[in-house]
């Protein structure tokens, strides 16, 4: 085979260089416009990780490139004049132009064609000229190639917030270092990292709208180095910065990082009867942000799987798997370098936090570090972190400091008068077993095992205001006596035999009302029995099979509000610690915020602040209906995932609105308001509008969704992207997770009932067996310890 590879940067050489190693009698041809010992970078980073992969995929190479590592462990976050530093990372840099030259020399030592200084403008012309089997297109962020074949490739590029600029400095970084300055005009973030002896990379990045008025976009190149030595001066010690991009003029320097992805990485080029594929890889192909250092490994990457994809007969099945392959994992990377950039583009959101809870934000920003992740890594940064968090907790909530650091998902949090012992909530989830709306001994069995299972606060689900406010017939009400009789018997069990509180969350189905129990098909309509539904505005929630709700009249929405106030009462009276209005999810108070539901023309409809209009009054009657020394907390949908429909940046406007109105907390879910949604599912896939809503709009939050696992509440918690934490499902599949997850992480100072403590007695000397055999097999290969076990 012929194959000819546009772009002689990391991408483009490490894979024919892999290439070639694998098929010897392969023509591999590199084509790069730029003169050998060009580079626009400074020093590229990589994980132990990566290194093991580089190694695995060719070993020479790999050994050259760690002996010109630099290598370092910890991450220093320098905010507000104090320094955070963390262990146990694993990081290495090395120099851009030396890690060229170390693939530019493999590829020679193997075989590789190398040609400099020409630029392709036709690879349909170059394809000819090489007789090439196979193209590919490793030419850059800017690839003109991809340009080229835009419609095939289907790039989408999102330019962003943020502006940068890579430089070098002198100064020696012992750590991975991020440097956070304010100024009159907003922040800028220094990352900056050593890469060999005697040079680091010192990137200086800040929003666009901060780098205008900062008077940046005016300056030469000369004068914004002078600008950043200033600002960073406290960093640099003495130390200049350098700018080796003498081609670009001004303020060109700057760039806006574009987040770049492509709906197909395959093409097929027609040439004389011939099909030859182009494919795209490295930044060609996709984009990840350089805050978590792993655009140079994606490209690495891509060449290891493409050359290995070749070893197989069919080129069109290789390339398939390739693409297919890569994609994913690309997808699972860049879904972390959003969350990463993003955090690095509202840094302000942050500021207001001291400094070792926004190192920790800054730590955990991407969803792949996590609270456990960092305790292996640096166990004496966490616990410290942890004593320190659990001290304020304790005093914000008027009690002793604890004696030990206690994992910040097991820290008490005091709302108005409800002090719940941990953070750890059971979210409001149907049950569809009520009869005419009152609840039995299915309710109580339910409700008091999870009461008893270690959680803080047990919601029941959405408890309905009046009999047509109902989703399906076997929905729970609190509109008649019996209702209040029924739920005080089980707020009763909760408080006379746990120390869990217990809340109901009140709303009304609206147009989503009036269908039959979940297994018997969700969200479809009765089949006989029907009673009729109101919402914001008529609307069918799907399409041609729901029963068509009518906009609510003036004299609707009193009605709904008494409701309400009833309800209310009726909680109070029955014994709930805590309510939750129910304002999400394509109900009625959701119909009327969502622009999606909601077609008004009154002062209900049209506007933020009028759609949101009857979900206030409905809160302000229920607030001053329900006892002022319990909380009431509002669940809303942050995101419809519906083009035209509420977006978390409404969310936060949203929860201001209901914090001005007296609102305690924001429970933070979304979609279910259309059927034509979209969601972007994953871990925690909610947490940050969670995060979001707390620090824009400063009011405390719920965050909820694929939340199941401690490890996820202590970092939620840890990082202060919520207050408290809802965990649904997994408290389905066990009522006492919290008390496992308390034993998993070997936290054995969890708050168990009375009832379970010989079975927490039990779990603690297995604990302690456990560590005792750890401690005896310290240092012992596998084959030892297997050894061991074989003699018992």
């Amino acid at each position: 085979m012929n194959i000819v590879c546009v772009g002689g940067g990391p991408a483009g050489l490490y894979f024919a260089l892999l290439a070639k190693k694998r098929h010897p009698d392969y023509r591999l041809t590199v084509v790069e416009r730029n003169r050998p010992s060009d580079t626009f970078g400074w020093g590229v980073v990589f994980s132990d990780q990566t290194l093991g992969h580089l190694a695995q995929a060719d070993e020479p190479s790999a050994r050259e490139i760690l002996q010109s590592f630099n290598h370092w462990d910890a991450i220093d976050v320098h905010f507000k004049g104090r320094t955070v530093t963390s262990g146990g990372h694993g990081f290495c840099g090395i120099a851009r132009k030396r890690l060229l030259n170390i693939l530019q020399e493999r590829c020679r030592a193997l075989g590789v064609e190398l040609v400099f200084e020409q630029d392709v403008r036709d690879e349909a012309e170059l394809a000819r000229r090489y007789q090439a089997d196979l193209m590919v297109a490793c030419d850059g962020v800017n690839s003109a190639i991809r340009q080229r074949h835009a419609e095939v490739f289907q790039p989408e590029a999102e330019p962003r917030l943020c502006r940068f600029v890579w430089l070098g400095t002198r100064k020696r970084f012992d750590a991975f270092t991020f440097a956070f300055e304010e100024t009159e005009h907003g922040w800028f973030q220094a990352h900056a990292y050593q890469y060999d002896g005697a040079t680091s990379t010192f990137i200086v990045e800040t929003l666009e709208s901060t780098w205008r008025a900062a008077g940046l976009e005016e300056m030469d190149q000369q004068q914004a180095l002078a600008f950043c030595e200033r600002l960073f001066a406290r960093h640099l010690d003495g130390h200049a910065l350098m700018a080796n991009a003498a081609h670009l003029r001004g303020s060109a320097m700057w760039i806006r990082f574009p987040r770049l992805a492509c709906r197909n990485w395959v093409h097929r080029l027609e040439l004389d009867g011939r099909r030859v594929p182009l494919v795209l890889m490295g930044d060609a192909a996709h984009t990840a942000h350089f805050s978590i250092g792993s655009g140079t490994k994606l490209a690495l990457e891509d060449a290891i799987e493409l050359a290995g994809a070749l070893d197989g007969g069919d080129m069109d099945a290789a390339l398939a798997r390739y693409q297919d392959l890569r994609m994913v994992e690309v997808l699972k990377l860049q879904s972390a370098a959003r969350n990463s950039m993003e955090w690095f583009e509202n840094v302000a959101r942050y500021s207001a936090m001291e400094a070792g809870q926004f190192a920790y934000s800054l730590l955990t920003r991407s969803q792949r570090l996590s609270h456990e992740n960092l305790r292996l890594r640096d166990p004496a940064y966490v616990a410290g972190f942890e004593r320190w968090f659990a001290e304020r907790a304790a005093r914000e909530a008027g009690l002793p400091p604890p004696q030990a650091p206690v994992p910040p998902m097991f820290t008490p949090y005091k709302v108005r008068g409800v002090l719940l012992k941990n953070r750890v909530v059971v979210s409001p989830m149907a049950q569809y077993s009520a009869e005419d709306g009152t609840v039995g001994d299915y309710h109580l069995a339910h409700l008091g095992a999870r009461a008893l299972g270690g959680a803080a606060l047990v919601m029941a689900e959405m408890t309905c205001v009046s009999a047509d406010a109902r989703i399906t017939p076997a929905c729970p009400g609190l509109y008649t006596p019996q209702h209040t009789a029924a739920w005080k018997r089980i707020v009763d069990f909760v408080h006379g035999s746990t120390d869990a509180k217990i809340g109901v969350q009140l709303g009304h189905a609206g147009a989503k009302g009036s269908t039959r129990a979940a297994w018997d098909g969700i969200d479809l309509p009765l089949e006989s029995g029907n009673w009729p539904l109101v919402a914001a505005s008529s609307q069918q929630y799907i399409e041609g099979v729901s029963q068509t709700a009518r906009a609510a009249t003036l004299e609707d929405l009193d009605r709904i509000k008494r409701d309400f106030v009833r309800a209310t009462e009726a909680a109070a009276d029955a014994g709930f610690d805590w309510l939750e209005l129910h304002c999400a999810h394509g109900y009625l108070l959701s119909s009327f915020i969502s622009p999606l539901t909601n077609r008004r023309s009154d002062a209900y409809g049209g506007s933020l602040e009028n759609r949101c209009r009857f979900p206030l009054e409905v809160f302000a009657a229920v607030r001053a209906a329900w006892p002022q020394d319990r909380p009431i907390s509002v669940r809303v949908s942050a995101h419809d995932w519906v083009e035209g429909g509420i977006l978390p940046s409404d969310a936060v406007e949203i929860a201001r609105l209901f914090k001005q109105a007296g609102a305690d907390m924001i429970d933070c879910s979304s979609g279910q308001v259309s059927k034509l949604e979209k969601p972007v599912f994953g871990r925690m896939f909610q947490t940050p509008f969670s995060d979001r809503i707390r620090n824009e709009a400063g009011i405390p939050t719920i965050a909820v969704g694929a939340i199941y696992e401690a490890d996820h509440v202590n970092s939620i918690i840890a990082a202060g992207r919520a207050d408290l934490c809802a965990v649904a499902r997994p408290h389905l599949a066990n009522p006492a997770w919290t008390l496992l997850e308390a034993a998993r992480i070997g936290y054995t100072g969890a708050a168990w009932p009375r009832q379970y403590r010989a079975g927490k007695l039990q779990l603690e000397r297995n604990l302690e067996r456990e560590r005792a055999l750890q401690a005896a097999n310290a240092g012992l290969s596998p084959q030892q310890v297997a050894a061991r076990l074989l003699e018992g």
